[in-house]
């Protein structure tokens, strides 16, 4: 179960966490989650440049050790990047030192003040802890990529038809969500351009990365 907009309710109950970025112009925040990887990444690499968009890829340490390369690209073509946690842990089912073992493992390997919980499940011990290091980024719109009951025409409906200013957009550059992104993504970029849109990278509000310090 999963909400495409996150509700102003459940955005109040947080206002710790990024939900929307203010902005004074036709401006989204197209982000990535879960890559690199090299069947999916370079891709969405392609796409993005061809449209002179930049975007925010929240990167799995794991894929950032095995992908290198990937990952310097991202940074080559201007995008920013985000921790994502080493393993793609649940914070919900995770001890809570464990969990900050594993974000500060990825850490080494992401040069980033930027922290999206995976799943977007995150303990208030957990938060409490992590934002004194992090901004952490959540979102206002979830495509549902990911998931594999939602038809690829109603994940594109999910986006379009629920696009404003400033909202933070989430997609997935994995296999899970291949298919369905390859037949999305082209289409959501080309209706931002139509509506008068422009993505841009979410910046962190922090100066330099900070590697948090755990017991």
């Amino acid at each position: 179960m999963y909400l495409v907009k996150t509700p102003r309710l459940i955005q109040n109950l947080f206002p710790n966490f990024k939900w929307s970025i203010p902005v004074s112009e036709k401006k989204v925040f197209l982000t990535f989650d879960d890559g690199p990887i090299p069947e999916v990444t370079p891709w969405v690499l392609d796409l993005l440049k061809e449209y002179n968009f930049k975007a925010s890829f929240f990167c799995v340490g794991e894929n950032v050790l095995k992908h290198s390369e990937i990952y310097d690209r991202i940074l080559d073509e201007g995008h920013t990047i985000g921790n994502h946690t080493y393993n793609h842990l649940n914070g919900w089912t995770t001890e809570n030192i464990k969990y900050f073992h594993n974000i500060r493992r990825c850490a080494h390997l992401v040069n980033s003040n930027l922290f999206r919980p995976p799943y977007g499940r995150i303990k208030p011990k957990q938060a409490q802890f992590i934002q004194r290091h992090y901004d952490i980024i959540m979102w206002s719109l979830l495509s549902g990529d990911f998931d594999p009951a939602l038809s690829k025409e109603m994940c594109l409906q999910n986006v379009v038809s629920n696009i404003q200013p400033g909202a933070i957009i989430v997609f997935h550059d994995s296999l899970k969500a291949l298919e369905k992104l390859k037949y999305v993504l082209p289409k959501t970029l080309e209706s931002l351009k139509l509506m008068g849109f422009t993505s841009d990278r979410i910046i962190s509000t922090r100066k330099e990365q900070t590697i948090i310090k755990t017991a």
